[in-house]
């Protein structure tokens, strides 16, 4: 790469994409390849452009681009796509609805190289199609290509980035309550838990109302599962009071609870556990009367298939407590981020 004046320059070509920024515009305003021409000369000058730099080949250098084109290719993403290079970065675009994974350990390994930035979504993002997922480039216009081997080395262990999609499910609801099953009061859960599933594929295969009975919570469960239920959703009886029975219930099914209880409010009550591959959550009362609680961060990986582990949850501590606002934004927000 050769720095060369711009008044020296008419006949060469451009080794890097020269950015303007005016009148709200922020793009390339000569892109990588032009040949500079006489009338190209005032308008780099008032781009505040006295010098360009002109491509010389350099054994064991690489311009951004191709930097760019290498660590696309070297993290490919299954319903996503890249675009680019432009401006010397690559951008990740999802393709389909899904929970985008992040390897955080070897995002921080490959940013820690040198001069390679790749910056991305949080992991555990539930994302939409059309969303920038990554953007991956290097600082200088060109770098050592033993960076990128090195980058590439890693990536061949496992993957950086993942966008799995929500596989479709059937549930099974268990709404406990002597109040409710009496009808003392109108049960409020349901409706919340069918706008919340709504957005995920499958299907409700009933909704059951339960006394504060061991015996009946259990059953109910039960012909969920017969039912071809591979989900279960309990409500009511989360506390850790003698007379909760909800917890009981579910250990009674012979299910492995992972957790009773997270580091997160609202829902700081939540149970999880596993029957052998079947997600059962037991959600505390706040999903009813506030928008967003655990429970939202919590259906997006059991729609993507994978398995929630303590340390997941144990994780969550760190930016688990909702701010409350007053128009909700998640999860475009702190809460929830693990």
């Amino acid at each position: 790469m050769k720095k060369v004046k711009v008044e020296n320059a008419v006949g060469l070509t451009l080794c890097h994409d020269v950015t303007a920024m005016r009148d709200g515009f922020k793009g390339a305003a000569f892109k990588r390849g032009h040949m500079i021409t006489e009338a190209d000369i005032p308008k780099l000058l008032d781009l505040g452009k006295r010098t360009v730099f002109i491509w010389e080949s350099n054994a064991g250098e690489l311009h951004e681009e191709d930097c760019a084109l290498r660590m696309a290719a070297m993290a490919p993403v299954p319903m996503a796509h890249y675009t680019g290079p432009s401006e010397g970065k690559v951008l990740l675009m999802a393709d389909g609805r899904g929970l985008f994974r992040v390897d955080t350990d070897l995002l921080r390994q490959i940013n820690a190289i040198g001069d390679i930035t790749i910056t991305t979504l949080p992991d555990h993002y539930p994302v939409e199609p059309g969303m920038r997922l990554a953007s991956m480039r290097i600082v200088p216009l060109v770098t050592q290509e033993t960076q990128i081997i090195e980058a590439e080395n890693l990536c061949r262990e496992r993957p950086l980035l993942r966008l799995l999609p929500y596989l479709p499910r059937r549930t099974g609801v268990v709404v406990t309550g002597s109040e409710i099953y009496s009808g003392r009061i109108q049960d409020r859960f349901e409706p919340v838990v069918r706008a919340k599933l709504a957005r995920y594929p499958g299907e409700i295969v009933g909704v059951t109302l339960c006394d504060d009975d061991l015996d009946m919570i259990t059953k109910a469960a039960q012909a969920h599962l017969a039912a071809g239920a591979d989900f279960l959703i309990f409500t009511g009886g989360m506390s850790v009071d003698p007379d909760d029975l909800t917890p009981t219930a579910i250990r009674q099914l012979g299910a492995e609870v992972v957790t009773h209880g997270v580091p997160a409010q609202p829902g700081n009550m939540t149970l999880l556990a596993y029957l052998g591959g079947i997600p059962i959550l037991g959600v505390p009362g706040a999903a009813i009367s506030l928008p967003t609680t655990i429970l939202d961060v919590l259906l997006p990986q059991i729609y993507s298939g994978e398995r929630i582990t303590k340390a997941d949850l144990i994780r969550l501590g760190d930016g688990g407590l909702c701010q409350m606002c007053a128009q909700c934004h998640f999860p475009n927000c702190t809460f929830g981020r693990y």
